[in-house]
């Protein structure tokens, strides 16, 4: 008779994996999920909700990775699937709930810088995933990301629907604005613009309970007046951005 703590009597540990190891490529699924599902919403009409799905994709596609990394359950496969999910929450959602809502009476014309959005978002995760495949010696957290990242892009982009549904912007208003907007976070997107990093971000101590109190109120303002709220974040990091450009003086492309 075996003794229970025999080799024989063992289960293999080699064939089990920890649910620990599982869960960030289940985050990256729910995300992935939730861009769908934003497509799905945005053909039906319903632009409000398909905007929350791609919010909360954002919140996922950040969770994801600090899961990853506390958990120690980084892969090669989870990097490849959080780029493809990546693509379809930021790049193709976005392009689709803006033509549905402000591009249709463009038709044809409309639809290019839909797929022009799409495309850049493609071309700035596959320039991303080259570039962490590079060894990077500097240390600490790297100070700014080259180009704009692909969910503030995406965030960027959502701007005419976050005015529309703001009460501000009119359905289906100003397509020639809008196609010219979405070329222009195209650009920088795909552009070698320095722009901000929040890991590299340092608050002054004396500033830290201006800026706990300011999240309080921001809070308080997304439960009355979330869409109000989305705009004014996203003309924050632009001004983020247009500081980097006037920085940049010319020297984005080169």
């Amino acid at each position: 008779m075996l003794e229970p703590g025999s080799e024989d009597d063992a289960p293999d540990e080699q064939s089990r994996v920890s649910i620990l190891m599982l869960l960030p490529n289940m985050i990256t699924l729910m995300g992935m999920s939730l861009g769908l599902t934003a497509i799905r919403f945005a053909i039906e009409g319903r632009f409000a909700t398909a905007v929350f799905m791609i919010l909360l994709a954002m919140l996922a596609d950040g969770l994801d990775g600090f899961v990853a990394r506390r958990f120690g359950a980084e892969s090669p496969m989870g990097a490849q699937l959080d780029s493809l999910s990546d693509f379809l929450c930021f790049g193709v959602a976005p392009a689709i709930v803006v033509y549905q809502l402000h591009l249709t009476q463009a038709g044809g014309f409309g639809w290019i810088f839909a797929l022009l959005f799409a495309a850049a978002t493609c071309l700035r995760l596959a320039r991303f995933n080259v570039m962490s495949g590079q060894q990077d010696v500097s240390p600490g957290p790297r100070a700014y990301f080259v180009g704009v990242p692909a969910p503030a892009g995406a965030f960027l982009g959502l701007l005419p629907a976050f005015l529309t549904l703001a009460g501000g912007f009119d359905r289906g208003d100003a397509p020639l604005a809008v196609s010219v907007w979405l070329a222009v976070v195209s650009i920088l997107m795909i552009s070698k613009l320095r722009t901000l990093s929040p890991k590299a971000v340092k608050v002054p101590r004396r500033l830290v309970a201006v800026i706990l109190f300011a999240t309080v109120i921001v809070i308080g303002l997304g439960f009355t007046r979330p869409w109000f709220v989305l705009v004014v974040i996203n003309a924050a990091y632009l001004a983020t951005v247009l500081y980097a450009l006037v920085r940049a003086r010319g020297r984005i492309f080169s």
